[in-house]
């Protein structure tokens, strides 16, 4: 399984060893207000886990537990997978931070990395984006990935801003 650095974070696929910092923040009503719209219980963080195990073994990618590098901490959660969870369908790039590591450019730093990984590595040829239409820090984060708003689109029985970046757009915003 792959593990990725950047400046401040260390990308490791969601493990046990990563569950107190997992659920804990995936028990906060605030980060997941957006998501699911409620904080989600430990059982359903451990079921997560081994969700995403399998989509390792079957894609080579999925959830990275994001750390700090300095402190070793959890601060987030970030992916790479498929829109919907299948594999027909684009590859989807998403994000998560706990609280106290909001407001940091982690978010951006995170989504360039795994960009990178998917346009590089995996030779995505489309990355998209789906959020919440009043998670206005998503939003930044994908503008300043250069991803473009596509529209509105129903996933899951809600509606959800899409947004997508091609790799042709990806390597002349590198040039």
């Amino acid at each position: 399984m792959t593990i990725l650095t950047s400046a401040r974070l260390r990308y490791e696929p969601f493990a046990d060893e990563h569950f107190e910092g997992l659920a804990a923040m995936n028990a906060d009503p605030e980060v997941m207000r957006y998501i699911s719209g409620r904080p989600e219980t430990a059982d359903e963080t451990r079921a997560a886990i081994a969700r995403v195990r399998t989509r390792w073994e079957q894609w080579g990618y999925g959830w990275w537990t994001l750390l700090d590098t300095a402190t070793g901490e959890v601060v987030g959660a970030a992916c790479i997978q498929h829109l919907g969870k299948d594999p027909a369908n684009p590859h989807e790039i998403g994000w998560r931070l706990r609280r106290a590591s909001w407001g940091q450019g982690l978010a951006t730093e995170a989504a360039r990395t795994l960009a990178a990984h998917a346009f590089d590595v995996l030779d995505a040829p489309l990355l998209c984006a789906v959020r919440h239409p009043d998670n206005a820090a998503s939003q930044r984060v994908m503008d300043k990935l250069g991803m473009r708003y596509t529209g509105m689109e129903a996933w899951d029985g809600d509606r959800v801003a899409v947004h997508a970046l091609t790799r042709t757009e990806w390597l002349a915003a590198r040039a």
